[in-house]
């Protein structure tokens, strides 16, 4: 035999005794797992839910079989006392790290993590309780006194239009004098501001059942006015943030929010000279004033994200609301120039106010208007250096 035969019958054994010697490896490996399983199951969510946790299997055999002796039926004849047993059954451990903070020993399929104000019945079957889900949350912060005035504006939104009322005055009762009244939303908290009532009962994860969020002040003439039409203009244009224009003799402060009468919308204007730095940014455009802003659902979520909590005035915000619609924002952002309205310019909240350091109330709220402005502008500045900052220190250490 020669020496080159004799080599590749040697490599050939060899090979062989390296593939069994793998396979040998590989099957006492599926044993020794096929036998731990035994005894301990990993048990793996992921339906949609990223989660895990340790749970013997026999646990869980225990788990289904009292639930399968416990029949959870609602009978008027025998009373609560099978669903009262069903709720004292022993669970096991559950740890969902994924399910909303301090809902991690929940199963995912009971969490409800969003919420809406539709007003339901004390009887009957919940699923029947709603004849229609409104689409639309109209807000407006009222006094009594502009009762009239509210009454006016809640008329031209349809039913497709929920009403809430914040109450700075802390008079709510007397308004059922209203038929409309009586299925709208009352929240009361005395010499509040619409910022503040939003920031604490506006939560996005509370208001996600509606498309879009008006947040209005009381003292506005809707006479020219639709709520449906104003919506239809809103979802044609693909507005995220808008407002109504504004009568161009009453109560007008910025261009941009005049009312075009040759148009239904504008979304860029022009303003004093030096005002505007590029014509696409505040007050040229993507701009809207805080008195009658309209927001889509996504947007209002980073838009409550934003507001302060002791900052209750808002001012500075309307320069900010580009940060929260798709760039560009111009063009998410527009004034609805055939809806459109007028600003009473009637300063109820002014009065509310009291003197300080020797101004009279309404001096006072101004005077405080303008320093929350500084100062909610100082934050957004600061906030965006530190960002900004930070990118930098880490990709310079990258």
């Amino acid at each position: 035999m020669s020496r080159s035969t004799l080599k590749r019958s040697n490599d050939s054994t060899s090979t062989r005794i390296i593939i069994t010697a793998i396979m040998g490896i590989a099957f006492g490996f599926f044993i020794g797992i096929s036998i731990s399983s035994a005894h301990l199951t990993k048990i793996s969510l992921l339906s949609g839910v990223k989660s895990s946790f340790d749970v013997p299997v026999a646990e869980i055999d225990r788990f289904s079989a009292d639930v399968d002796r416990s029949h959870a039926v609602i009978d008027t004849s025998s009373g609560t006392k099978e669903l009262e047993a069903l709720g004292s059954i022993r669970i096991p451990k559950i740890n969902v790290p994924s399910n909303p903070r301090g809902a991690e020993s929940l199963p995912p399929g009971i969490v409800v993590s969003e919420s809406d104000l539709f007003l339901r019945r004390l009887w009957g079957e919940p699923s029947e309780d709603l004849k229609k889900k409104p689409k639309y949350l109209v807000t407006f912060t009222v006094g009594y006194d502009q009762r009239h005035n509210i009454n006016a504006c809640v008329k031209k939104f349809s039913d497709d239009f929920a009403i809430l009322l914040f109450h700075y005055d802390g008079r709510t009762s007397e308004w059922d004098q209203f038929e409309w009244s009586k299925n709208a939303i009352h929240v009361s908290a005395r010499k509040q501001t619409k910022w503040w009532y939003a920031k604490r009962f506006l939560h996005p994860d509370i208001v996600s059942a509606y498309e879009y969020i008006f947040i209005w002040d009381e003292d506005l003439g809707v006479e020219h006015f639709n709520g449906d039409k104003y919506i239809n203009l809103v979802k044609k244009h693909g507005l995220e943030i808008s407002q109504p224009g504004l009568e161009p003799n009453n109560g007008l402060t910025w261009e941009m929010t005049k009312r075009r009468g040759d148009r239904d919308v504008h979304m860029v204007t022009e303003e004093k000279p030096g005002w505007c730095s590029d014509p696409h940014l505040p007050p040229c455009a993507a701009f809207v004033e805080i008195m009658a802003p309209v927001f889509s659902r996504e947007a209002w979520r980073c838009v409550w994200h934003m507001i302060q909590n002791d900052l209750v005035h808002g001012w500075g915000l309307d320069f900010a609301l580009r940060r929260c619609v798709e760039q560009p924002a111009h063009e998410k952002i527009g004034v609805i120039d055939s809806q459109w309205i007028v600003h009473q310019v009637i300063p109820s909240l002014g009065n509310q106010g009291e003197a300080h350091d020797g101004k009279d109330p309404r001096d006072a709220v101004r005077t405080r208007c303008k320093s929350e402005w500084a100062q909610f502008q100082a934050r957004l500045t600061n906030a965006d250096k530190l960002y900004l900052e930070g990118l930098k220190r880490i990709g310079k250490q990258g």
